[in-house]
Formats: C-alpha cells, structure tokens, sequence
C-alpha cells in the first residue's frame, strides 16, 4: 500500500473527505490515519500523455533544493519528484486516483523552478496541468471568485462597487470577525484593502512606429488593478520607436489551466488567437509574466515576449532621470523561470541614475499568491510570504518593485498586516515615470 504522509500543519483545520468504500489511498496527518477513494482515471489518452510525461524524471532529486513547497514541508510528495511519481502512479492504476493525491498536487505553486534546473528536462508544467485536468479537486475551490478574476468585465464592476461604497475600509475587518483565516473571501478582503487606487491617465506618448507594431496584452486582473503599469509599457515602448495597440478585456486562461479546467482555458487561447489576428500586429508582449506561458502556448509561431526584454533590447534609445532612492527587487518565479527577464529587468534600472536596488533572493523563494493559490490555501500562501518579507532590507527601504499584479497584492497585503506602509508597484512605472522624453 502506498501511503502519502501529509506534514501540512497548516490545513488541519480542511474538512477530510468521506471514505467511499474502495481499495484505500492513504491520506495521513500526524495523529491518525484514515483513507480515501475515488474512481480511477477515465481517459486513456491523458494517463498515457502523463505517464510518458512522468517517464521523463530520473529521479535526481536536483530540483529538490530549488522547490518552496519543498522548503516549507519538507515531504517527498511536496516536491516535484513526488508529485511526479503520484501522478505516473495515479495514470499506470497502481493506485486510485485519491483525493490527497490531487491536494498534494493543488500545493504545487507551478513556479517552474524546477523545470528550470531540470537537466533531462523533464516538462514538469505540463505534467502538471494535465494530471489537474483529469483529476476531481482535492478540495472545496472558491469557484465565484475563481470566476471573476478571470472575467475582467465582471470585475471591474465589482471593484467600481466596492471602491463607491467604501467596502476597502470595512470589509476586510468584517471578514476578519465572520469568517475563518483559512476563508478565500477573507483572503480576497485583504487583497482588495491592498489594491491600489487608480490615479491619473498619463498622456500617451506616440512614436512614427519605426520598429514595426506590437500588441500589449492586458489580461484580467493587471488590466483592473494596475492600469498604471499598462499605460507605462505602452509610453516606453512608444519611446523605444514601436507603435502600439492594445489588447484588453481577454484573459489568457493562466488561472483556468492551473485550476484543471481545460475546456475553459481552451475557450480563452481561443479568444487570445482571434483578439490577436484584429490588432494585425507583428508580435505581442506582455506586461507581466504571470501571462507569458499561456500567451506561447495560444499563439504557437508567433513571436510572444515580456516587454521588459523588448525594452532591454533597444535601452540605447531610452533616457532616464536621475532618483536618489533605494528599492528592493522582487522577481516573481514567472519572470525567473519562464519569461526569464530578470536580468532584463535589472539592466534596465540600471539605465536610471543614482537608484540603488536590492534583489531580494530567489532560490526556493515564492511569495505565495501563485495565480489562484492565495484564495485556495491563504495560511500557506502567508507562510511564503512571511519568508520572503523577512528578507526585506530596512529601515532604508523607499519602494518595493514587482512585475507581477498577484505578486503585488499579496506582498502588499502582508506588509499591511505587519504595519508597513511600504509602497510597492511594477518596475515599468518606476521606468516611465523616469524616462526623459
């Protein structure tokens, strides 16, 4: 019998699902042990697809070092290897598709540190997504607000709503008292209390478009919270001689993917295909990265990039001010090991004269939010991020920069629940409000 041994002391608290009377999956915690079941996988294409996809892993164990959910739990089935290793079991019958099964898997951050260092590689992420999709959740999934990040028009009346009745200032208070921390609507709350408030449009800036013409992607939730750092891509891309056309109101599927649904996230590359052949640009960027696989993966053959590596690659034409201030780095994992523009990124605020930045350090590092992850599991979510604020410079610190919009919310609502008013917002705004037109 295979048994998974659950070292998460920070779900004890999660409902554990009722035993259904078939050859058991062992699913532990410290004290007990009790078991669960469910039926096996259906498709014979997608346990074919993941066993050849599991088939890939040597067993090394050289990601291990590199993993956060592996650094926080220390267990072998919070690591990639042994998610790995549950999935080929769960796709070969060795063992019933469980319900700890799939949690193990909803654990996984899908940071990709691991496929990064992988020397095979092993194609870790899309073991990932495909071993989700057949699965049942392991867990009662926020599904409403799943529902509305994604859908940008929806939320960006809901955000309208909450910001005329004033519901930053009492809600997340009101969900404190009412509702459980382990609550997603509690975790919502204070994410919400973080969002910034819009400021002023800034005056667009047009160039002849000498380099040819690009589309900016804007996404769902970066489109709603931080219009800011779209404008500021869009007027230094301008600078560097691109035309551009924006590309608004489309989610990638990002979220719907890394949740296990499919067709959803298929609907969505699909509406990406169709809004990217109207803008009859020549390639599209992306102003955060947390986009950047889904956009590949839709748009297969054309040329899909962060805008931060565009602007790097034509820095010569850019000019920046002068800023006498210091301020940290955050990388999001999207941006490490999948855009791979850090260091793009830092050779860029290199170009602004007397700004000093500290790179807060990566390796084994999330903050947490992780797509969908910080309304699923908040206390995990927290734990991450209490490592990574921990490793914040003070008391000099003026700004904290982050090229991802969950990566900001989240830090942002940590450093307020630990009294900070640290201001934290994209490199990109950093940059166009510097840049010397």
């Amino acid at each position: 019998m295979l048994r998974i041994r659950k070292l998460d002391a920070l779900e004890k608290g999660r409902p554990k699902p009722p035993s259904r009377g078939r050859a058991p999956v062992a699913a532990f915690s410290r004290k007990d042990t009790h078991y669960v079941s469910i039926p096996a996988m259906t498709s014979p294409d997608s346990a074919a697809r993941i066993a050849g996809l599991a088939d890939e892993c040597v067993k090394c164990g050289l990601c291990l070092p590199h993993c956060p959910t592996y650094a926080l739990d220390a267990s072998e089935t919070e690591s990639p290897r042994g998610r790995i290793a549950l999935a080929a079991a769960a796709a070969s019958g060795a063992m019933p598709a469980g319900f700890d099964l799939r949690l193990a898997l909803d654990h996984c951050l899908g940071c990709l540190a691991c496929e990064r260092v992988c020397p095979v590689p092993v194609h870790y992420g899309e073991l990932l997504t495909t071993t989700r999709a057949v699965l049942p959740a392991a867990h009662r999934r926020p599904r409403l607000l799943l529902a509305l990040l994604s859908r940008p028009r929806w939320l960006r009346i809901a955000v309208g709503l909450a910001r005329a009745t004033g519901a930053r200032r009492w809600l997340p208070g009101m969900t404190r008292a009412l509702l459980p921390a382990t609550s997603a609507f509690h975790a919502a709350a204070a994410l919400l209390a973080a969002a910034p408030e819009p400021g002023p449009k800034p005056e667009p800036m047009r160039s002849g478009g000498s380099r040819g013409r690009v589309a900016l992607f804007g996404g769902c939730v970066q489109d709603v919270f931080e219009r800011e750092a779209q404008d500021a891509a869009e007027n230094l891309l301008s600078a560097a001689g691109f035309s551009v056309v924006r590309i608004e109101g489309t989610c990638c599927g990002a979220l719907a993917a890394h949740t296990g649904e499919a067709s959803r996230a298929r609907q969505l590359a699909a509406g990406v295909r169709t809004a990217f052949e109207r803008s009859k640009a020549e390639r599209l960027v992306s102003a955060t990265p947390g986009c950047l696989g889904t956009l590949r993966a839709a748009l297969p053959g054309v040329c899909v990039d962060d805008a931060l590596a565009l602007l790097d690659a034509h820095s010569e034409t850019l000019r920046f001010r002068p800023l006498e201030s210091q301020v940290a780095l955050h990388l999001p994992c999207t941006q490490v090991n999948v855009a791979r523009t850090g260091d793009a990124l830092q050779r860029l605020l290199a170009c602004v004269p007397q700004l000093q930045v500290r790179v807060l350090p990566t390796q084994a590092q999330c903050c947490g939010a992780a797509g969908s992850h910080m309304l699923e599991f908040p206390q995990r979510a927290a734990a991450y991020r209490e490592k990574l604020l921990a490793t914040l410079p003070a008391p000099t610190l003026d700004l904290l920069l982050t090229s991802n919009i969950g990566c900001r919310l989240h830090l942002v609502a940590g450093l307020r629940a630990n009294g900070s008013s640290l201001a934290a917002e994209h490199p990109l705004t950093l940059l166009a409000r510097q840049l010397d037109a």
